[in-house]
């Protein structure tokens, strides 16, 4: 007897995981919804991603842009919350937030606690920022060498694991700048959109510092994060992106924010539009 019923009970067992999975992923939508706010967490760490505008005292930047603009297909209203690298994935997983716009590249390892949006909204990798006195010419010369990053950087297993480095790891990219003019580390990486612009807006503050190396590190898909188990947020968002992709909204956001490459983007509008 036994034989005959533990296979209708595990069917069942299953079916019941299912449907309670199912049922979790709508309600984030339901309550979006009903509340009638889209709450995003997002990162200030200086534009063209995400800042506070010192004229307007107001939040700027691509990622904002793009939080907008999912508000708006949801018929809803945008409320942002600031997140750090240490803390981005705790406030998705307490709830605090119900998607992270946050400079998060998709990882495995952050594949294991989190679903995404399956199309990215950029493609982003890492620049190493130091003195232009410092005679480092290309990653491998930081071997045996400190250098700083946010806490939580996708970066910091390819600093350790193929270029050796001794990896410190700061709050906030701020905090890491910080750090790297204080003489803590002999380069800063971060994603080079972020660094670049910084160094062509305040160039009085960072005249002796430089990009070091030509290339970047680790280029990976930045794409926005949702709790585990949330498909349907997932995929509704998306439809959304892969729309701002072939209607050129993401390219505008591009342009309007000063993203210094934009050819991930084009390729992608290119590529949606073909395919549609």
């Amino acid at each position: 007897m036994s034989r005959k019923i533990f296979p209708k009970a595990l069917l069942a067992t299953s079916i019941s995981l299912m449907a309670a999975t199912h049922a979790f992923a709508d309600a984030t939508l339901d309550r979006i919804k009903a509340r009638g706010t889209l709450t995003v967490g997002v990162i200030l760490s200086g534009a063209p991603f995400g800042y506070i505008d010192p004229a307007s005292q107001t939040q700027k930047g691509y990622n904002l842009d793009i939080a907008k603009a999912l508000a708006d297909d949801l018929g809803v209203k945008l409320e942002t919350v600031t997140v750090t690298p240490p803390n981005r994935v705790q406030f998705l997983q307490q709830g605090k937030v119900d998607i992270l716009i946050a400079n998060m590249q998709y990882t495995e390892d952050r594949a294991k606690v989190l679903d995404w949006v399956p199309t990215p909204y950029d493609r982003s990798g890492g620049a190493a920022v130091g003195r232009k006195d410092s005679g480092l010419k290309d990653w491998a010369d930081l071997k045996g060498k400190p250098v700083c990053v946010s806490q939580g950087s996708n970066f910091t297993q390819p600093l350790i694991e193929q270029y050796g480095a001794e990896v410190k790891g700061l709050p906030s990219q701020p905090e890491s700048l910080l750090a790297l003019q204080g003489g803590n580390c002999v380069a800063a990486v971060h994603v080079g959109a972020t660094v670049g612009l910084l160094l062509e807006d305040r160039p009085e503050e960072w005249k002796d510092y430089t990009i070091l190396f030509p290339t970047e590190l680790l280029p990976s898909d930045s794409v926005i994060w949702v709790r585990k188990g949330e498909k349907d947020t997932a995929d509704t968002l998306d439809k959304s992106i892969r729309q701002f992709h072939t209607s050129g909204k993401l390219l505008e956001f591009a342009k309007a924010n000063r993203l210094r490459n934009t050819e991930y983007l084009e390729q992608e509008r290119q590529t949606l539009s073909a395919s549609k």
